[in-house]
């Protein structure tokens, strides 16, 4: 939602709901959204400890709200990064993301990949945590 545009916001994907419907009419659109989700949702991720000066980078489990906090915002931003050569509405992009997502691949999913790789590097300072 830019600019607190709301309806606008709904319309966009609910168009890019029925776009995902017509590719697979058998599953529900809203099964598929849940599902593609899921597949973004980072299940743990590094947040900033300051100690002695220092500060450490610590793995940390997200909590679900925020989980699909981040979902979302990964999966708006990775859409609005598609081409416009490509698709003519933000709908098509959104649909297009969605489609990746449920594959695992596109750029929400690797920014989850990114982030779990990142606290698996730094496991060493999981034991600052608070």
């Amino acid at each position: 939602m830019k600019d607190g545009k709301r309806q606008v916001a709904q319309k966009q994907v609910y168009d890019a709901l029925k776009l995902l419907s017509k590719k697979d009419p058998k599953i529900k659109a809203v099964d598929l959204l849940e599902q593609a989700l899921d597949n973004i949702k980072p299940k743990i991720e590094v947040r900033p400890r300051r100690i002695g000066g220092s500060v450490y980078q610590v793995p940390t489990p997200t909590r679900g709200l925020r989980q699909s906090s981040l979902a979302i915002r990964w999966l708006v931003s990775s859409a609005r990064l598609r081409q416009n050569k490509l698709y003519h509405s933000f709908a098509e992009k959104l649909s297009a993301e969605l489609t990746d997502a449920l594959a695992s691949t596109g750029s929400a999913v690797n920014k989850r990949l990114e982030v779990e790789k990142m606290a698996e590097a730094n496991k060493a300072f999981s034991h600052l945590k608070w």
